[in-house]
């Protein structure tokens, strides 16, 4: 496939885009087994169709890597081992490797215990949540993945930025393999669709954000300039500052103003904090039960009446799964402008690509 075939079409092959990304890894210091793990969760996004948690944060990473503010360690330090419960300290190394560490521990205590909580400070973004709370179900547990962000939403009423569109995820193990997925931020709409909006000139909902003085907006520039407005206001609102606490504050990590900015300063530290809860679905005495009355439950949902116009109904994270089945066998699709961000990113750093195929 020649690049000017991949910047027409948009769809490459979802091994080349793995390899390509962990080239450019093991290029700035990371070892084989640590480059992989990183790529794999970056394309596992493009996959799944969220490409904002994919390739295009290749550049990003690397910038913060060659600055100081994201580490070359590739595991946390265990501070806090009691029981069922743990604390790491990420020490600012990327979080695909930390989270993979905290979710695993904590399966490993729920094995043990019923429960597993590991909490972790000093981390850095940790790309899709859905990963870690698919690693949960796999291994027969309910699992729970959460971030804080830096302030981009503000309290009801307020006209300051206090929390972050904070990220949560649930995942829950199901009896024909696919998990059960719920992974949202907490904002009512993407930072991203207001741009998009602004770029093509037209208004967006007067609940997706508000102005530099707080008041709800229709003008996507406007609110470029101002705030992101809560899921449900004062629901979404309440439930993102309940996750700054799971995450910074249960942790002693970062909360709050404490947060960075991912696009500010490479060189200053995201100083994020992430949370981990894995239930064992056996330790509550009846597994294939819980099988049975899941896959009960989810008959009853999708095999609902559908209201005019629609066709099918979906549980969580279900077109998501579906949609990276169908790209892994036609081609990952990526923009062209990630694409080139990729290429120059791996000439910058010494890096080979492979040849592009699709």
């Amino acid at each position: 496939m020649t690049v000017a075939q991949e910047e027409r079409d948009g769809l490459v092959e979802a091994g080349w885009l793995l390899e390509a990304v962990a080239s450019v890894f093991r290029a700035v210091g990371f070892g084989e087994g640590a480059a992989a793990v990183v790529a794999e969760s970056l394309v596992e996004a493009d996959l799944r169709g969220v490409s904002s948690h994919g390739a295009m944060l290749v550049p990003m990473y690397v910038d913060r890597v060659l600055a100081g503010s994201v580490s070359r360690k590739e595991a946390a330090e265990v501070v806090v081992d009691l029981g069922a419960v743990a604390v790491l300290d990420a020490g600012d190394a990327l979080g695909q490797l930390t989270s993979d560490q905290a979710m695993a521990l904590a399966v490993d205590k729920a094995k043990k215990h019923g429960v597993g909580v590991v909490a972790v400070r000093r981390a850095f973004h940790f790309g899709g949540a859905f990963r870690y709370v698919q690693y949960a179900a796999a291994h027969g547990c309910v699992g729970i993945a959460a971030a804080n962000t830096r302030p981009l939403m503000p309290a009801p009423g307020g006209a300051r930025p206090v929390v972050g569109n904070n990220p949560i995820a649930v995942g829950v193990p199901s009896r024909d393999g696919h998990p059960v997925v719920l992974d949202m931020a907490l904002s009512e709409a993407a930072l991203g669709k207001i741009r998009i909006a602004a770029s093509e000139g037209r208004a967006i909902p007067a609940t997706w954000a508000t102005d530099e003085q707080g008041a709800p907006t229709t003008d996507p520039d406007a609110a470029l300039k101002g705030m992101l407005l809560p899921a449900a206001g004062h629901k979404g609102f309440g439930l993102a500052l309940i996750v700054d606490v799971l995450t910074g504050v249960l942790s002693g990590g970062a909360s709050g103003s404490k947060v960075k900015g991912l696009y500010a300063d490479v060189s200053v530290p995201n100083d994020c904090a992430h949370f981990f809860l894995a239930l064992d679905v056996a330790a509550f005495g009846d597994a294939d039960g819980f099988a049975e009355r899941l896959a009960a439950l989810a008959a009853e949902i999708t095999g609902s009446p559908t209201a005019p116009g629609v066709e099918r109904l979906y549980l969580p994270g279900q077109i998501e799964a579906e949609r990276s089945d169908a790209a892994a066998a036609r081609g990952v699709r990526v923009e062209a402008s990630v694409l080139k961000a990729l290429r120059e990113t791996a000439a910058k750093v010494g890096a080979e690509l492979p040849e592009a195929r699709r």
